[in-house]
């Protein structure tokens, strides 16, 4: 993992693993010798580079609703917040560290966030979750599921992107972004 010694390497990597429909949480030593996983196990992938690199391996979740949750792996450069993460979207992966908040970095998703029926689907994110609290389960190296993440991430703080007022009347995407945003999906 130390040569994938940059956030635009780690998204690079994460983007060449096959995108893996399933219901597991795999370990990045899981990740790496299946070359395959889905946003969670590309966020635990990279938040293990990341730290191997000298990073604090961080992660953020995106709620939404009548869609998947999406998860990040943080990163700060110059003080500034980048995001890299595994996505069957276009518009869901890399962030460059041009971000002053989790606020604006989580925002920068939101028009790219949608779900097959094109209806803007994220609702919330959470604060940065350190997994070096999650240690002693082995969270990079376990050959189990490393569940311990995802109910982390679960638990976390979460803070609305916007009121529900305002969500509940959002207008749905049009065609060409609907279409642009799924370029190189996996269908399941």
């Amino acid at each position: 993992m130390r040569a994938l010694n940059s956030p635009a390497r780690i998204q690079k990597f994460i983007d060449g693993l096959a995108y893996q429909y399933a219901d597991t949480a795999g370990s990045p030593r899981r990740v790496l010798r299946e070359r395959k996983g889905h946003c969670m196990e590309g966020a635990l992938l990279a938040a293990s580079a990341l730290r191997v690199n000298g990073y604090p391996p961080l992660l953020m979740d995106l709620e939404a609703v009548r869609d998947d949750d999406h998860v990040i792996a943080l990163y700060r450069e110059h003080g500034l917040w980048g995001g890299i993460a595994k996505s069957n979207f276009a518009g869901l992966r890399f962030r460059a560290p041009v971000y002053r908040t989790l606020r604006e970095l989580a925002l920068s998703y939101f028009e790219h966030y949608f779900n097959l029926r094109g209806e803007r689907t994220l609702r919330t994110y959470s604060h940065a979750v350190n997994l070096s609290t999650l240690d002693s389960q082995h969270w990079m190296t376990a050959e189990e599921d490393v569940w311990c993440v995802p109910e982390a991430l679960i638990a976390a703080r979460h803070y609305p992107l916007a009121p529900d007022h305002v969500t509940r009347a959002l207008p749905r995407v049009d065609r060409r972004s609907l279409e642009a945003g799924m370029h190189g999906r996996v269908k399941h």
